[in-house]
Protein backbone atom coordinates (compact mmCIF):
# COMPACT_ATOMS: atom_id res chain seq x y z
CA UNK A 1 0.00 0.00 0.00
CA UNK A 2 2.83 2.41 0.77
CA UNK A 3 4.33 1.78 -2.68
CA UNK A 4 0.96 2.43 -4.35
CA UNK A 5 0.50 5.63 -2.38
CA UNK A 6 3.96 6.78 -3.38
CA UNK A 7 3.20 6.02 -7.01
CA UNK A 8 -0.01 8.01 -6.85
CA UNK A 9 1.76 10.95 -5.25
CA UNK A 10 4.70 10.86 -7.60
CA UNK A 11 2.59 10.74 -10.74
CA UNK A 12 1.37 14.23 -9.88
CA UNK A 13 4.82 15.46 -10.89
CA UNK A 14 4.60 13.66 -14.21
CA UNK A 15 1.05 14.61 -15.13
CA UNK A 16 0.12 17.92 -13.51
CA UNK A 17 -0.53 20.40 -16.33
CA UNK A 18 0.53 23.99 -16.20
CA UNK A 19 -1.84 26.69 -17.41
CA UNK A 20 -4.77 24.34 -18.04
CA UNK A 21 -7.43 25.85 -20.31
CA UNK A 22 -11.11 25.22 -19.68
CA UNK A 23 -11.76 24.80 -23.41
CA UNK A 24 -9.53 24.35 -26.44
CA UNK A 25 -8.79 27.47 -28.42
CA UNK A 26 -10.01 28.00 -31.95
CA UNK A 27 -7.26 27.25 -34.45
CA UNK A 28 -5.82 30.12 -36.44
CA UNK A 29 -4.09 30.15 -39.78
CA UNK A 30 -0.32 30.54 -39.63
CA UNK A 31 2.49 30.53 -42.14
CA UNK A 32 3.86 27.07 -42.87
CA UNK A 33 7.59 26.43 -43.09
CA UNK A 34 8.67 26.88 -46.68
CA UNK A 35 9.81 23.26 -46.68
CA UNK A 36 6.19 22.08 -46.32
CA UNK A 37 5.29 23.26 -49.82
CA UNK A 38 3.75 26.40 -51.27
CA UNK A 39 0.10 25.36 -51.15
CA UNK A 40 0.13 23.69 -47.74
CA UNK A 41 -2.27 25.14 -45.19
CA UNK A 42 -1.15 25.34 -41.55
CA UNK A 43 -3.12 26.09 -38.40
CA UNK A 44 -2.14 26.50 -34.77
CA UNK A 45 -4.09 26.27 -31.53
CA UNK A 46 -4.11 25.05 -27.95
CA UNK A 47 -5.83 21.96 -26.65
CA UNK A 48 -7.84 21.78 -23.43
CA UNK A 49 -4.70 21.06 -21.37
CA UNK A 50 -2.76 23.99 -22.79
CA UNK A 51 -0.57 22.06 -25.22
CA UNK A 52 0.10 23.91 -28.47
CA UNK A 53 -0.45 22.09 -31.73
CA UNK A 54 0.34 22.79 -35.35
CA UNK A 55 -1.46 21.00 -38.16
CA UNK A 56 -0.46 21.02 -41.82
CA UNK A 57 -2.74 19.99 -44.69
CA UNK A 58 -1.15 19.86 -48.15
CA UNK A 59 -3.10 20.71 -51.28
CA UNK A 60 -2.51 17.16 -52.52
CA UNK A 61 -3.70 15.55 -49.28
CA UNK A 62 -3.81 11.78 -49.67
CA UNK A 63 -6.29 11.42 -46.78
CA UNK A 64 -3.53 10.08 -44.55
CA UNK A 65 -2.56 11.73 -41.26
CA UNK A 66 0.78 11.63 -39.45
CA UNK A 67 0.44 12.25 -35.69
CA UNK A 68 3.90 13.24 -34.50
CA UNK A 69 5.47 12.82 -31.05
CA UNK A 70 8.53 15.03 -30.70
CA UNK A 71 11.75 14.21 -28.90
CA UNK A 72 13.63 15.85 -26.08
CA UNK A 73 12.12 16.28 -23.65
CA UNK A 74 12.22 20.04 -24.04
CA UNK A 75 12.69 21.58 -20.62
CA UNK A 76 11.40 25.12 -21.18
CA UNK A 77 7.80 26.27 -21.15
CA UNK A 78 6.09 25.27 -24.43
CA UNK A 79 5.48 27.95 -27.03
CA UNK A 80 3.07 28.12 -29.91
CA UNK A 81 5.85 27.91 -32.47
CA UNK A 82 7.54 24.80 -31.03
CA UNK A 83 5.82 22.27 -33.34
CA UNK A 84 6.94 24.25 -36.39
CA UNK A 85 10.49 23.00 -35.84
CA UNK A 86 9.23 19.42 -35.97
CA UNK A 87 7.07 20.10 -39.02
CA UNK A 88 10.07 21.54 -40.85
CA UNK A 89 12.23 18.54 -39.94
CA UNK A 90 9.70 16.02 -41.25
CA UNK A 91 8.23 18.14 -44.02
CA UNK A 92 9.09 15.52 -46.65
CA UNK A 93 6.00 13.66 -45.45
CA UNK A 94 3.79 16.67 -46.06
CA UNK A 95 5.30 17.34 -49.49
CA UNK A 96 4.26 13.83 -50.45
CA UNK A 97 0.63 14.28 -49.48
CA UNK A 98 0.40 13.43 -45.79
CA UNK A 99 -1.39 15.73 -43.39
CA UNK A 100 0.59 16.23 -40.19
CA UNK A 101 -0.09 17.34 -36.63
CA UNK A 102 2.33 17.76 -33.74
CA UNK A 103 1.92 18.82 -30.11
CA UNK A 104 4.26 20.86 -27.92
CA UNK A 105 2.94 18.88 -24.91
CA UNK A 106 1.29 20.77 -22.08
CA UNK A 107 4.49 21.55 -20.17
CA UNK A 108 8.21 21.21 -20.52
CA UNK A 109 10.13 18.50 -18.74
CA UNK A 110 9.94 14.75 -18.37
CA UNK A 111 6.68 12.82 -18.46
CA UNK A 112 6.09 10.09 -21.04
CA UNK A 113 2.47 9.36 -20.10
CA UNK A 114 1.66 13.07 -20.17
CA UNK A 115 3.26 13.46 -23.59
CA UNK A 116 1.49 10.35 -24.89
CA UNK A 117 -1.86 11.76 -23.78
CA UNK A 118 -1.11 15.11 -25.38
CA UNK A 119 -0.03 13.38 -28.59
CA UNK A 120 -3.31 11.48 -28.77
CA UNK A 121 -5.19 14.68 -27.92
CA UNK A 122 -3.65 16.22 -31.04
CA UNK A 123 -5.06 13.33 -33.07
CA UNK A 124 -8.49 14.04 -31.64
CA UNK A 125 -8.11 17.73 -32.45
CA UNK A 126 -7.32 16.96 -36.07
CA UNK A 127 -10.21 14.52 -36.40
CA UNK A 128 -12.60 17.10 -34.91
CA UNK A 129 -11.41 19.83 -37.28
CA UNK A 130 -11.08 17.91 -40.54
CA UNK A 131 -12.91 14.64 -40.07
CA UNK A 132 -11.46 11.19 -39.68
CA UNK A 133 -8.83 10.51 -42.35
CA UNK A 134 -8.74 7.26 -44.28
CA UNK A 135 -5.64 6.31 -42.33
CA UNK A 136 -3.91 7.64 -39.20
CA UNK A 137 -0.26 6.85 -38.54
CA UNK A 138 1.67 7.59 -35.34
CA UNK A 139 5.29 8.71 -35.63
CA UNK A 140 7.79 9.24 -32.82
CA UNK A 141 11.40 10.37 -33.09
CA UNK A 142 14.04 10.03 -30.33
CA UNK A 143 12.39 10.46 -26.89
CA UNK A 144 9.23 10.84 -28.94
CA UNK A 145 9.73 7.19 -29.86
CA UNK A 146 9.18 6.33 -26.18
CA UNK A 147 6.14 8.63 -26.23
CA UNK A 148 4.74 7.07 -29.41
CA UNK A 149 5.28 3.53 -28.15
CA UNK A 150 3.48 4.42 -24.92
CA UNK A 151 0.68 6.13 -26.86
CA UNK A 152 0.32 3.03 -29.00
CA UNK A 153 -0.08 0.90 -25.89
CA UNK A 154 -2.57 3.26 -24.25
CA UNK A 155 -4.56 4.85 -27.06
CA UNK A 156 -4.44 2.62 -30.15
CA UNK A 157 -8.01 1.48 -29.54
CA UNK A 158 -9.29 -2.01 -30.17
CA UNK A 159 -11.09 -4.14 -32.70
CA UNK A 160 -14.27 -3.77 -30.64
CA UNK A 161 -14.20 0.00 -30.13
CA UNK A 162 -12.36 0.90 -33.34
CA UNK A 163 -8.71 1.65 -34.02
CA UNK A 164 -7.37 5.16 -33.54
CA UNK A 165 -4.09 4.33 -35.28
CA UNK A 166 -3.53 2.12 -38.29
CA UNK A 167 0.23 1.88 -37.87
CA UNK A 168 3.21 3.17 -35.89
CA UNK A 169 6.61 4.40 -37.11
CA UNK A 170 9.39 4.94 -34.58
CA UNK A 171 12.71 6.41 -35.69
CA UNK A 172 15.86 6.52 -33.53
CA UNK A 173 13.56 5.90 -30.61
CA UNK A 174 14.21 5.55 -26.88
CA UNK A 175 12.38 2.23 -27.04
CA UNK A 176 14.04 0.68 -24.00
CA UNK A 177 11.74 2.58 -21.66
CA UNK A 178 12.77 5.09 -19.03
CA UNK A 179 14.43 2.87 -16.44
CA UNK A 180 16.92 1.46 -18.96
CA UNK A 181 17.59 4.59 -21.02
CA UNK A 182 19.52 6.97 -18.79
CA UNK A 183 21.84 4.93 -16.60
CA UNK A 184 24.81 5.57 -18.90
CA UNK A 185 24.41 9.30 -18.27
CA UNK A 186 24.40 8.74 -14.51
CA UNK A 187 27.63 6.80 -15.02
CA UNK A 188 28.96 9.72 -17.04
CA UNK A 189 28.29 12.15 -14.18
CA UNK A 190 30.12 9.90 -11.74
CA UNK A 191 33.09 9.26 -14.03
CA UNK A 192 33.35 12.90 -15.09
CA UNK A 193 33.34 14.10 -11.49
CA UNK A 194 36.04 11.64 -10.54
CA UNK A 195 38.37 13.07 -13.17
CA UNK A 196 37.30 16.72 -13.24
CA UNK A 197 35.91 17.51 -9.76
CA UNK A 198 34.31 20.72 -11.01
CA UNK A 199 30.61 19.82 -11.31
CA UNK A 200 30.14 20.65 -8.48
CA UNK A 201 33.38 22.50 -7.84
CA UNK A 202 35.21 22.10 -4.50
CA UNK A 203 33.99 25.51 -3.31
CA UNK A 204 30.33 24.73 -4.10
CA UNK A 205 27.85 22.79 -1.94
CA UNK A 206 28.10 19.07 -2.61
CA UNK A 207 25.05 17.14 -3.78
CA UNK A 208 24.37 13.60 -5.03
CA UNK A 209 25.29 13.50 -8.71
CA UNK A 210 22.14 11.58 -9.61
CA UNK A 211 20.14 14.75 -8.84
CA UNK A 212 21.63 16.44 -11.87
CA UNK A 213 21.61 19.89 -10.29
CA UNK A 214 19.96 21.22 -7.13
CA UNK A 215 16.80 23.23 -7.60
CA UNK A 216 17.58 26.92 -7.55
CA UNK A 217 21.08 26.46 -8.88
CA UNK A 218 21.65 29.07 -11.58
CA UNK A 219 24.16 27.17 -13.68
CA UNK A 220 23.70 27.76 -17.41
CA UNK A 221 24.55 25.50 -20.29
CA UNK A 222 27.32 27.89 -21.21
CA UNK A 223 28.84 27.61 -17.73
CA UNK A 224 28.63 23.83 -17.82
CA UNK A 225 30.37 23.81 -21.19
CA UNK A 226 33.10 26.10 -19.81
CA UNK A 227 33.77 23.64 -16.98
CA UNK A 228 33.91 20.67 -19.33
CA UNK A 229 36.29 22.56 -21.62
CA UNK A 230 38.49 23.61 -18.71
CA UNK A 231 38.84 20.01 -17.59
CA UNK A 232 39.10 18.20 -20.93
CA UNK A 233 39.86 20.75 -23.64
CA UNK A 234 37.01 19.20 -25.63
CA UNK A 235 36.31 22.41 -27.57
CA UNK A 236 39.84 22.86 -28.85
CA UNK A 237 41.91 20.91 -31.37
CA UNK A 238 43.62 17.86 -29.90
CA UNK A 239 47.07 19.37 -30.40
CA UNK A 240 46.14 22.34 -28.22
CA UNK A 241 45.06 20.32 -25.20
CA UNK A 242 47.36 20.04 -22.25
CA UNK A 243 48.61 16.53 -21.44
CA UNK A 244 46.36 16.46 -18.35
CA UNK A 245 43.30 17.53 -20.38
CA UNK A 246 43.99 14.94 -23.04
CA UNK A 247 44.44 12.19 -20.45
CA UNK A 248 41.23 13.09 -18.62
CA UNK A 249 39.23 13.28 -21.85
CA UNK A 250 40.64 10.00 -23.06
CA UNK A 251 39.66 8.19 -19.85
CA UNK A 252 36.17 9.70 -19.64
CA UNK A 253 35.37 8.69 -23.22
CA UNK A 254 36.96 5.26 -22.95
CA UNK A 255 35.10 4.35 -19.76
CA UNK A 256 31.69 5.69 -20.76
CA UNK A 257 31.77 4.84 -24.46
CA UNK A 258 30.55 8.30 -25.35
CA UNK A 259 31.90 9.97 -28.48
CA UNK A 260 33.92 13.15 -28.07
CA UNK A 261 31.49 15.20 -30.15
CA UNK A 262 28.59 14.22 -27.87
CA UNK A 263 30.28 14.69 -24.48
CA UNK A 264 28.84 18.14 -23.84
CA UNK A 265 25.32 17.23 -24.96
CA UNK A 266 25.22 14.11 -22.78
CA UNK A 267 26.50 16.13 -19.83
CA UNK A 268 23.70 18.63 -20.47
CA UNK A 269 21.12 15.84 -20.28
CA UNK A 270 22.82 14.39 -17.19
CA UNK A 271 22.57 17.80 -15.55
CA UNK A 272 19.40 19.61 -16.58
CA UNK A 273 17.20 16.65 -17.55
CA UNK A 274 18.17 14.80 -14.38
CA UNK A 275 17.29 17.88 -12.32
CA UNK A 276 13.83 17.94 -13.87
CA UNK A 277 13.30 14.17 -13.81
CA UNK A 278 14.51 13.47 -10.29
CA UNK A 279 13.64 16.60 -8.34
CA UNK A 280 10.42 17.65 -10.08
CA UNK A 281 8.93 14.38 -11.35
CA UNK A 282 10.24 11.71 -8.93
CA UNK A 283 9.88 13.72 -5.71
CA UNK A 284 13.66 13.60 -5.24
CA UNK A 285 13.85 9.81 -5.42
CA UNK A 286 16.87 8.33 -7.18
CA UNK A 287 16.19 5.92 -10.10
CA UNK A 288 19.89 5.34 -10.87
CA UNK A 289 22.32 2.80 -9.46
CA UNK A 290 26.07 2.35 -9.90
CA UNK A 291 26.67 0.65 -6.55
CA UNK A 292 28.02 -2.51 -8.18
CA UNK A 293 29.20 -1.13 -11.52
CA UNK A 294 32.76 -2.04 -12.42
CA UNK A 295 34.18 0.71 -14.62
CA UNK A 296 36.86 -0.24 -17.10
CA UNK A 297 38.88 1.22 -19.94
CA UNK A 298 40.80 3.88 -18.03
CA UNK A 299 44.51 4.12 -17.43
CA UNK A 300 43.91 3.07 -13.80
CA UNK A 301 40.63 1.20 -13.34
CA UNK A 302 41.42 0.27 -9.74
CA UNK A 303 41.77 3.90 -8.67
CA UNK A 304 38.66 4.90 -10.62
CA UNK A 305 36.49 2.20 -9.07
CA UNK A 306 37.80 3.00 -5.61
CA UNK A 307 37.27 6.75 -5.91
CA UNK A 308 34.15 7.23 -8.01
CA UNK A 309 30.97 8.44 -6.28
CA UNK A 310 28.58 5.53 -5.69
CA UNK A 311 24.81 5.63 -5.38
CA UNK A 312 21.97 3.14 -4.94
CA UNK A 313 18.58 3.45 -6.58
CA UNK A 314 15.48 4.11 -4.50
CA UNK A 315 12.97 1.35 -5.36
CA UNK A 316 10.13 3.86 -5.27
CA UNK A 317 12.02 6.12 -7.66
CA UNK A 318 12.52 3.22 -10.05
CA UNK A 319 8.85 2.22 -9.76
CA UNK A 320 7.65 5.75 -10.48
CA UNK A 321 9.88 6.06 -13.52
CA UNK A 322 8.86 2.62 -14.74
CA UNK A 323 5.17 3.41 -14.44
CA UNK A 324 5.62 6.59 -16.41
CA UNK A 325 8.07 5.55 -19.10
CA UNK A 326 8.65 1.81 -19.34
CA UNK A 327 6.92 -0.17 -22.06
CA UNK A 328 4.82 -3.32 -21.76
CA UNK A 329 5.17 -4.45 -25.37
CA UNK A 330 1.40 -4.74 -25.60
CA UNK A 331 1.14 -3.46 -29.15
CA UNK A 332 -1.64 -4.38 -31.56
CA UNK A 333 -0.94 -2.29 -34.65
CA UNK A 334 1.76 -2.73 -37.31
CA UNK A 335 4.86 -1.10 -35.83
CA UNK A 336 8.04 -0.37 -37.76
CA UNK A 337 11.14 0.92 -36.01
CA UNK A 338 14.10 2.35 -37.92
CA UNK A 339 17.35 3.15 -36.16
CA UNK A 340 20.63 4.59 -37.39
CA UNK A 341 23.35 2.09 -36.54
CA UNK A 342 25.74 4.89 -35.59
CA UNK A 343 23.25 7.04 -33.68
CA UNK A 344 25.50 8.99 -31.26
CA UNK A 345 22.69 9.94 -28.87
CA UNK A 346 20.34 6.94 -28.57
CA UNK A 347 22.13 3.64 -29.11
CA UNK A 348 20.74 1.29 -31.72
CA UNK A 349 21.29 -1.44 -29.11
CA UNK A 350 18.04 -0.32 -27.45
CA UNK A 351 16.13 -1.92 -30.31
CA UNK A 352 17.03 -5.38 -29.02
CA UNK A 353 15.56 -4.47 -25.63
CA UNK A 354 12.32 -3.39 -27.28
CA UNK A 355 12.16 -6.56 -29.36
CA UNK A 356 12.57 -8.61 -26.17
CA UNK A 357 9.82 -6.61 -24.44
CA UNK A 358 7.42 -7.11 -27.32
CA UNK A 359 8.32 -10.79 -27.55
CA UNK A 360 7.68 -11.29 -23.82
CA UNK A 361 4.23 -9.80 -24.36
CA UNK A 362 3.57 -12.24 -27.20
CA UNK A 363 3.22 -9.44 -29.78
CA UNK A 364 6.24 -9.95 -32.05
CA UNK A 365 3.97 -10.34 -35.07
CA UNK A 366 3.28 -6.59 -34.86
CA UNK A 367 6.92 -5.47 -34.83
CA UNK A 368 9.46 -5.10 -37.63
CA UNK A 369 12.83 -3.47 -36.98
CA UNK A 370 15.19 -1.99 -39.57
CA UNK A 371 18.53 -0.21 -39.46
CA UNK A 372 20.36 2.31 -41.60
CA UNK A 373 24.00 3.17 -42.10
CA UNK A 374 23.54 6.67 -40.72
CA UNK A 375 25.24 8.59 -37.94
CA UNK A 376 22.82 11.43 -37.18
CA UNK A 377 20.31 11.24 -34.36
CA UNK A 378 17.76 13.99 -34.85
CA UNK A 379 17.27 13.72 -38.61
CA UNK A 380 17.55 10.74 -40.91
CA UNK A 381 17.61 10.84 -44.68
CA UNK A 382 14.29 11.91 -46.20
CA UNK A 383 14.50 8.75 -48.28
CA UNK A 384 14.64 6.74 -45.05
CA UNK A 385 11.41 8.26 -43.75
CA UNK A 386 9.52 7.86 -47.02
CA UNK A 387 10.67 4.28 -47.54
CA UNK A 388 9.62 3.43 -43.99
CA UNK A 389 6.19 5.04 -44.46
CA UNK A 390 5.75 3.27 -47.78
CA UNK A 391 6.66 -0.10 -46.24
CA UNK A 392 4.37 0.49 -43.26
CA UNK A 393 1.45 1.38 -45.50
CA UNK A 394 2.07 -1.71 -47.63
CA UNK A 395 2.02 -3.82 -44.46
CA UNK A 396 -1.33 -2.29 -43.48
CA UNK A 397 -2.75 -2.80 -46.99
CA UNK A 398 -1.57 -6.35 -47.58
CA UNK A 399 -1.29 -7.72 -44.06
CA UNK A 400 2.27 -8.89 -44.75
CA UNK A 401 5.11 -7.42 -42.64
CA UNK A 402 7.95 -5.89 -44.68
CA UNK A 403 11.24 -7.74 -44.92
CA UNK A 404 14.00 -5.45 -43.61
CA UNK A 405 16.34 -7.00 -46.16
CA UNK A 406 14.20 -5.56 -48.94
CA UNK A 407 14.01 -1.95 -47.73
CA UNK A 408 17.21 -0.85 -49.45
CA UNK A 409 16.00 -1.95 -52.86
CA UNK A 410 12.56 -0.45 -52.19
CA UNK A 411 14.27 2.83 -51.32
CA UNK A 412 16.47 2.78 -54.42
CA UNK A 413 13.54 2.08 -56.73
CA UNK A 414 10.97 4.44 -55.21
CA UNK A 415 12.60 7.10 -53.04
CA UNK A 416 16.22 7.68 -54.03
CA UNK A 417 15.35 11.15 -55.34
CA UNK A 418 14.60 12.20 -51.75
CA UNK A 419 18.10 11.47 -50.47
CA UNK A 420 20.59 8.68 -49.97
CA UNK A 421 19.23 5.14 -49.46
CA UNK A 422 21.11 3.72 -46.49
CA UNK A 423 19.20 0.69 -45.21
CA UNK A 424 21.34 -2.26 -44.18
CA UNK A 425 20.39 -5.92 -44.07
CA UNK A 426 19.66 -7.73 -40.81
Amino acid sequence: MRMLAALALGMVGFLAPQGVRADPSEPRRIDCPASAGQRTRCVSGQDANGAWYVAAIPANWNRRLIVHAHGGPRLGAPEATDPLEDLDRFSVMVRHGYAWIGSSYRRGGYGVRMAAEDTDNSRQVFWSLYGRPERTLLHGQSWGGNVAAKASELYAGSADTGWNYDGVLITNGVVSGGTRAYGFRADLRAVYQYYCANHPAPDEPAYPLWQGLPLGNRMTRAELRRRIETCTGVDRPANRRTPDQAARLRDILAVTGIAEAQLVSHMNWATFLFQDMVLLRLEGRNPFDNSTTVYSGSMDDAALNAGVQRFEADPQGVALLAHDADLTGQIARPTLTVHALHDPTVSADLEALYAATVSAAGRSEWLVQAFTDESEHSKLSDATYMTALDALESWIDRGVPPDPAGLQSRCQVLWSRQGPCLFVGP
